[in-house]
């Protein structure tokens, strides 16, 4: 019995390691444009989602079109979105994002792209007609479970990675304003030793030769 609890376990760590889709973060270069294609089948779900984790404002534009040329997805200038969609033709379906909007800032763009349903963890699991007895109700939790870790270390990921590019960011703007300073504070200095030692220059008055 340890030996099954162990093994059902382990279907569901794998299911849930395995359903996490496609992952890719891109550079987005300031007036540039990326797109994707993904062949899929008709009745097909899909579900895009995005989130900009630093440059600029944090976002960009985004759309979704199908085989034929439809558009069934159009964002503007967003941080992040989700995109759930059910596939109404089969064919090539194209995703971009887009930083046209911006003349100087560079974007960095996470995104997920999953196809389909999540398989069930246990066998002929949708078509049951009986309880699930107590080592499968673990499972299933389990299974739930360490979807939510996974969920949850992809959100704190991506929020430490658009923290840190924002602190960095920062710390550069505070460095060149210390610089500044200086530099103000240096001019501002020997301005000042000029001017008290004008005032203590003793001036000779000009002596010019009297005609006779």
């Amino acid at each position: 019995m340890p030996g099954a609890v162990r093994a059902l376990c382990l279907a569901a760590l794998l299911s849930a390691l395995g359903a996490a889709g496609t992952e890719l973060t891109l550079e987005l270069p300031d007036s540039d444009r990326r797109c994707f294609h993904q062949e899929l089948e008709s009745g097909v779900k899909f579900t895009l989602d995005y989130q900009v984790i630093s440059g600029g404002h944090y976002d960009v534009d985004c759309y979704v079109e199908d085989p034929n040329g439809k558009t069934i997805y159009q964002e503007t200038k967003k941080q992040y979105d989700s995109f759930p969609h059910h596939t109404e033709v089969k064919g090539v379906y194209t995703f971009c994002f887009s930083n046209e909007f911006s003349t100087f800032s560079h974007k960095i763009v996470y995104f997920d792209f999953q196809v389909g349903d999540e398989p069930p963890i246990l066998p002929d699991m949708n078509n049951r007609v009986t309880a699930l007895t107590q080592m499968e109700s673990a499972c299933v939790t389990i299974h739930e479970m360490l979807n939510s870790v996974i969920d949850s270390q992809t959100h704190y990921r991506l929020r430490e990675a658009q923290d840190r590019s924002r602190a960095e960011e920062l710390n550069g703007r505070v460095s060149y304003w210390s610089v500044g300073e200086t530099f103000i504070l240096f001019v501002v200095s020997i301005g000042q030793v000029m001017l008290l030692k004008s005032f203590f220059t003793e001036k000779r008055p000009s002596s010019g030769g009297a005609g006779t």
